[in-house]
Formats: C-alpha cells, sequence, structure tokens
C-alpha cells in the first residue's frame, strides 16, 4: 500500500480522537481556556449531559475577529510565548483544542475584547457556517452541540446523559479546586448544580465541592522539601468514603489522576483505614517546570516527575505529620440513623448489677517505654457511676479534652464527660492503636523491649508460612518478637514484645504469617513493618468484655489525649464518637 497524505478534515477528526472523548473532555479544554484567558468568572450550561450542548462563558481578555480565526487552526496557541515547552505555565498548549472540538460538532465562538466590538464564528463539523458582529459583554462565549453528530461510530459509544453529566460536574469541580480564585457556575437543564464565589479559601472551596462537613473534619497540609512544596487539605481517617472518587491531585495547579500520587496517599493512611474505605484529600503538588513532564498524556491528565521518590516520599511525609498534628481527633458526627436508634422510654429502669472494677497488671515500662496507661498506680479512685471508695473529689471534666470516666457499658465501652457532651470509647480500638503508636516510638528510638517466654512455645504452620517469617527474623525481632526455625512446618517463639504482655502467642505468629503472605510483594519494607506492627498491637490490647476500673479508664482517655492518630483505630474505625449536649437534648424533646 502506498503511503499519501490525510485529507485535512481526516486529520481533524483523529486529533478529535485524542482530544475529544465525550462531552467532559470538551468541556475540560474550553474551561481550560478560559482560565488561561484571565477569567474571573466561568459559566457552564449543559443540556443531556453535554450531549445535546455545552455552554462555556467567561469575562477574560477575549479575542479579537482574526485571533478567532487563528484559533481555529491546528497548532495555533498563545500560551507558548517562545519555544520552551517544558516551562508551560498554563492548563493547555498543544493549539488543537477548538479546531478538534469544531470538526466533531457545531462550534460557535464569540469574543470581545475591552474597548472593541464583538465578533463571532461558526464551524460545523469542519465547514465554516457563519461569522459576523456579535452582542456580548467582554470576554468569550462558546457554543458546542450534536457532539459526534456526524460520527455515528463515536456516537454509539458515549454513555448515557446521566453518565456524562456526571464525568462533567467532576471536571468543574477539579477546575474549581485549583483555582478557588475564579468563579464558577455549573447549570443542567435550568437548573444549578455548582455555584462559586471567588476568592474563597481553599478549604472552603473544597468543601463546598464535596462534604461540607469536611472543613471541620479535616486538617491543613503544608509541607516542603527542597523545591517541592504540597499543600492542601487531608480528611481525618474516620472522614472516609467506600470509594476513591473523592481524591483530587493537583500539580502546578493542573488536575491529574496520578498513580504515584494515588498509591502516595494510599501510603500514607494505610494503617489508619480499612482496606475497603478511601480518605477524602486534595493535595497540591507544586514544583519547577523542568522537575515536571505535563506533556506525557493529549489530555494531560498525567504527569512524569524526574524525582518520583522525592514527591511520592514527600507527599506521605506531608501527610503523616499533618495527621500526626491531629492527636486524638475524630469524626464526631452522629448520624442520623445512629440517633434514631435511640428510643423514648415510659416507665422505671430496672435495676442491673453492676461488676466491681479491678486492675489489671500494667504493661512492662522498661527502658522508658512506658505510658500513662502503665502507671495505674499513681491514679487515685474517684467516685464515679459504679461504687468506689472516695479518696478524693472526681477532676473537673474542663480540664480535659476527652473528659473524665463516669462509668463503663457493656465492660466495652467508657462513658466520660465532657465539658461538651458525652464521650463514648470504645476501650479496645483505643487501646489497639496506643500500642501501635507506642510500638513505632520504641523502634524509632532503637527497638522494641522483649520478654522472655519461660518455655518457648512451638507453633505449627504451612512450610511456606514458617519460610515467610524465617524470611524476616530480624526484623522481627527489632520489634521485639524472637523467633526461629523448629523444623520444617513450626517456629519457636522464645520471646514477645514486651509491650503486649502476656497474649495469645499462637494467634500473633499465624496473623504475622497471613499479614506477610498479603503484603510481602505489594508493599515496601517500611509499610510492611507497619502492617506487622498494627498486627501485634491487636493482640496486645485490652480486649472487649475486660471491667476496668475508673483509674485505669481515666488513664486511657489522658494518654488518648497525647497520642498522634488515636481518633481511629488501625483497622480505620473511630475509637471514640461524641454525644454533643444539642443532640442530648433532641433526643429529650428540648430542641
Amino acid at each position: 500500500m502506498s503511503i499519501r497524505r490525510l485529507p485535512e478534515h481526516l486529520v481533524n477528526r483523529i486529533a478529535a480522537g485524542e482530544v475529544v472523548e465525550r462531552p467532559a473532555s470538551a468541556l475540560k479544554e474550553l474551561v481550560e481556556n478560559a482560565i488561561d484567558a484571565g477569567a474571573t468568572r466561568v459559566s457552564v450550561s449543559l443540556s443531556e449531559g453535554g450531549l445535546s450542548s455545552i455552554d462555556v462563558a467567561d469575562d477574560g481578555c477575549g479575542m479579537m475577529p482574526e485571533e478567532i480565526a487563528l484559533a481555529l487552526e491546528r497548532h495555533a496557541t498563545s500560551k507558548l510565548p517562545d519555544d520552551a515547552i517544558e516551562a508551560v505555565t498554563t492548563l493547555g498548549f498543544r493549539g488543537e483544542a477548538l479546531p478538534s472540538i469544531g470538526s466533531v460538532a457545531d462550534l460557535t465562538i464569540e469574543s470581545r475584547v475591552r474597548g472593541a466590538d464583538g465578533w463571532y464564528r461558526r464551524i460545523d463539523h469542519g465547514q465554516l457556517a457563519g461569522e459576523g458582529p456579535a452582542a456580548l459583554p467582554p470576554g468569550t462565549r462558546i457554543r458546542v452541540s450534536n457532539l459526534f453528530a456526524k460520527v455515528p461510530a463515536r456516537r454509539k459509544f458515549l454513555r448515557s446523559a446521566r453518565a456524562e453529566y456526571a464525568a462533567c460536574v467532576d471536571v468543574i469541580k477539579r477546575l474549581a479546586m485549583a483555582r478557588p480564585d475564579i468563579g464558577f457556575t455549573l447549570e443542567h437543564e435550568g437548573r444549578r448544580a455548582i455555584l462559586t464565589a471567588p476568592g474563597e479559601a481553599r478549604v472552603d472551596r473544597v468543601a463546598a465541592l464535596t462534604d461540607r462537613d469536611l472543613a471541620e473534619n479535616s486538617v491543613a497540609v503544608d509541607f516542603a522539601r527542597e523545591a517541592v512544596s504540597l499543600t492542601g487539605v487531608a480528611g481525618l481517617p474516620t472522614f472516609n468514603r467506600g470509594v476513591a472518587d473523592h481524591q483530587f491531585l493537583f500539580v502546578n495547579g493542573r488536575p491529574v489522576k496520578d498513580r504515584l500520587l494515588i498509591g502516595a496517599v494510599r501510603a500514607a493512611y494505610q494503617d489508619m483505614l480499612a482496606r475497603d474505605r478511601h480518605p477524602v484529600v486534595a493535595l497540591f503538588v507544586d514544583l519547577p517546570g523542568d522537575l515536571v513532564d505535563v506533556n506525557v498524556h493529549p489530555a494531560k491528565t498525567e504527569v512524569r516527575f524526574r524525582d518520583p521518590g522525592l514527591v511520592r516520599g514527600m507527599i506521605v511525609g506531608g501527610l503523616r505529620a499533618a495527621l500526626d498534628a491531629a492527636g486524638h481527633r475524630s469524626v464526631q458526627r452522629p448520624s442520623a440513623g445512629a440517633l434514631g436508634n435511640w428510643q423514648a422510654g415510659g416507665g422505671s429502669p430496672s435495676p442491673s448489677s453492676i461488676p466491681n472494677g479491678f486492675a489489671f497488671p500494667a504493661m512492662a515500662a522498661a527502658n522508658g517505654q512506658g505510658s500513662v496507661w502503665d502507671r495505674v498506680a499513681d491514679y487515685v479512685p474517684q467516685p464515679m457511676a459504679r461504687a468506689e471508695p472516695a479518696y478524693a473529689a472526681p477532676p473537673e471534666h474542663k480540664a480535659f479534652p476527652m473528659g473524665v470516666a463516669r462509668g463503663q457499658v457493656a465492660a466495652t465501652y467508657i462513658v466520660a464527660e465532657a465539658e461538651d457532651g458525652l464521650v463514648i470509647v470504645d476501650q479496645h480500638a483505643a487501646h489497639e492503636r496506643l500500642v501501635l503508636e507506642r510500638m513505632r516510638k520504641a523502634m524509632a528510638e532503637g527497638g522494641v523491649s522483649r520478654q522472655a517466654l519461660l518455655l518457648p512455645e512451638v507453633v505449627e504452620l504451612d512450610d511456606v508460612g514458617c519460610d515467610r517469617l524465617e524470611a524476616r527474623i530480624g526484623e522481627l525481632e527489632e520489634m521485639g518478637l524472637e523467633l526461629e526455625r523448629f523444623g520444617p512446618k513450626a517456629m519457636l517463639v522464645r520471646a514477645t514484645p514486651a509491650l503486649l504482655g502476656q497474649g495469645d502467642v499462637r494467634g500473633l505468629v499465624v496473623d504475622l504469617a497471613d499479614e506477610l503472605g498479603a503484603y510481602d510483594q505489594a508493599l515496601s519494607l517500611k509499610e510492611k513493618l507497619d502492617h506487622v506492627a498494627a498486627t501485634m498491637a491487636c493482640h496486645g490490647s485490652v480486649r472487649a468484655g475486660r471491667t476496668l476500673s475508673v483509674a485505669e479508664m481515666n488513664a486511657l482517655l489522658r494518654e488518648m489525649e497525647v497520642t498522634p492518630h488515636s481518633g481511629q483505630c488501625n483497622h480505620g474505625r473511630p475509637t471514640w464518637i461524641k454525644l454533643g449536649h444539642g443532640d442530648i437534648e433532641k433526643l429529650f424533646g428540648r430542641k
């Protein structure tokens, strides 16, 4: 077959296939052009999810008639003043969007420069259909209709109007987050879906476009390393979603969906979320243009970093630092369903017997690794819900963020009174997190102290599980677990971490073998050790069903207040919830 030049209309359609995949793709290109034109307000109107029409109006710099004609030619752009393509600072620069859209749709451009008359030009599937004067305020308005009407092979692969509309909403949300200085409006079939004011604070803009409660359940991220900076908003681990569609990532103000960045976010939250839950984040990475290539994808949704390890490590470290600063915070928003489960009572409650509390052996405090929890003996018993000798007056709940213990429910939940409401703590989940953070601190300071078993315990496993543990004997020893191979299908346990006390040694070893099997190939060494530490902490924590003394309950509350991430357990569930005074009043019909 001989080589031939393709006709111009076919070249444009091929380019359109790269740039315009669906209505959302065309919308993205048009709104990015409006942003690059210096607009302070951008208004979008859609019909049938963009399948029938897309209308984008802005108050940017506008274009003269000859510039409109030039903008509809391939590879013509105002966004590259010279040949330094790597130094581009605009959202787009290829100069293919408008001619590509015009080759597969009915495209009308109206534009006016301040101090001049307006002009319009219409292109119908690649053919000039008209031009002339236009009346409009300064700026540009572009209308796209009948997308792919003359390309039935592409039209039939588009999804439903509802699905295409959802994709358009996602595009506007991401661009609006990237530019809180610009006001955005999105209307669909005459109904307003998005309205933002120019000049909003970034956290308010992100919350307005995702979840209004995010502002109160998030931390600010502000981290820098070398020439790279990371800013944004990160939701608390307990403020999560079942799907990952609430993760918004930006590089130099450009919305991207990059696997490296998504993996870094997952790594930062990896021991604070359940495996089927995802955080809510909006992160902005800014770095010099020569350290990132933004032109590796026609739609510029992917980027390539010169030093991906630096960027990934900075995201993990920056998120960790921000979440560490959150301390014991957790989402404290009782759901309507939970409140609805409370029932109003009309009769007198029947008395129930409450078992007396008893102290349990304190965790070892060797090598300075003890905690408030270990010094239970220093607390003087206080009169609370459970009958105990009144040696001193109970402390004021106003002095502590998580209040003071008033009792224990079902030998599982600690009930405390705080200044602004009632705090309920899951004792197992809370102590599980505290043990994990102690182990991390001990590892960072040179290793976890171990407690030798009086009689070494033999744990039988399959040979694959034994191989996994044997390959990690040195790392496990640093964490206080001393193992050695004992035949082809058994491991000998000589010592366990002192922080864990006396527990289920066999269950611990079996779970560790399973964890290493599940994550050994996919995670870095640091992430593997975090999973191992989390498994150990789960086995060493106070179990549900254990009756605690008031002193022990208060010790747990005090340590939670000073421990990072204590608002969620190692599996991502909240360790405590608060029922505010207002919620309690609603239950009794006072509000």
